[in-house]
């Protein structure tokens, strides 16, 4: 059997705690054909020097691409991209690790159902508080998607995870379309898995855990600023410029993203800076300027009670808006 190779793109900046942990479950992969790209991002601890210890271990199998300065997580996953030998590429961050047949299961998945991307189970361990949970949950009935409007229309209803983590890629889908990280965002896999949507043509969907994602005092889900929110903007403008360029039934599952990105949005920013009233407001008047639903859609099936409703709430004068979702989640 020909086992095409693959590439296990991995971020270095600060993890020097659990770089190893990292590497060596890629090392115990059961697939037989991998590379390791490590993409040093120039960090201020001692990981550079963990993984050229490594390195020197495994030459054959490992492979480091050194910034000059600092650059950010987006542009180290475009370093993967642009870099990757492998046919396939898979994102693992420096503080995570995968199963051992993680690699061999997707791989086999994507090759059966002939998809651009392949996507597994993800757990988290919960350091804190010493227990394990599945997080970025897809739909069990789906096998795989076919066809790019049906792929879309999944996407915009949360069927499948927005996470560049744990999914198999066909790496010439990307290059050929041009599909890449956005400089400078911290939410970056939600803007990029929106431009693999627009393209994509298949994915299929293996029900098994294949990744284990740590939760721990430096995760950036605990660590969110004024930055994480001014990135929420940014993507919101990306959103919208892509509406303005689709068809009118893309147009339609935009809104319903839109919608529930910017809910999530608003319910982030209070549990984290709930404090701040006057941001909140600003942010809160800010994303009225995306597409919202019109008059007509309060008309239409095509629109959930849910999605009507949460429209409404978002699109108050500003003063009323922050009073009504106050209460919402503070009853």
């Amino acid at each position: 059997m020909v086992y095409p190779l693959v590439t296990v793109s991995i971020p270095i900046y600060n993890c020097e705690k659990y770089i190893e942990r990292s590497i060596n479950s890629v090392l115990k992969q059961t697939y037989p054909n991998i590379e390791i790209l490590l993409v040093d991002d120039k960090g201020n601890d001692h990981s550079s020097d963990v993984i050229k210890r490594i390195q020197s271990e495994y030459p054959e199998k490992i492979r480091i691409i050194e910034h000059k300065t600092n650059q950010g997580l987006s542009i180290v996953r475009n370093t993967g991209i642009d870099h990757a030998k492998g046919e396939y590429l898979f994102f693992l961050d420096g503080d995570d690790e995968i199963v051992p047949d993680c690699i061999e299961d997707l791989y086999r998945l994507i090759s059966e159902t002939h998809s651009s991307i392949a996507v597994g189970e993800m757990i988290a361990k919960n350091t804190f508080k010493n227990i394990e949970y599945k997080i970025f949950p897809f739909n069990h009935s789906l096998k795989s998607l076919k066809e790019n409007d049906i792929v879309f229309e999944h996407f915009c209803n949360g069927t499948w995870p927005v996470s560049a983590c744990n999914k198999l890629l066909r790496v010439n889908f990307f290059r050929h379309n041009k599909i890449y990280f956005v400089k400078g965002l911290y939410s970056q896999d939600e803007l990029w898995s929106f431009h693999t949507a627009l393209k994509l043509d298949s994915i299929a969907f293996l029900h098994k855990p294949t990744y284990l994602y740590y939760l721990h005092g430096e995760s950036i889900i605990f660590n969110k600023t004024k930055r994480n929110f001014e990135n929420h903007q940014t993507i919101v403008e990306y959103f919208s410029k892509a509406y303005n360029e689709v068809s009118s039934i893309k147009k339609k599952h935009i809104l319903k993203h839109l919608i529930i990105f910017k809910e999530t949005t608003l319910t982030m920013q209070w549990k984290f800076m709930k404090d701040d009233s006057i941001y909140w407001k600003k942010n809160y008047k800010r994303l009225q300027k995306a597409p919202s639903l019109s008059i007509l859609d309060y008309f239409s099936s095509f629109y959930s009670t849910n999605h009507k409703k949460k429209n409404l709430f978002q699109n108050l004068p500003a003063s009323i808006g922050y009073k009504l979702f106050k209460w919402r989640f503070e009853r």
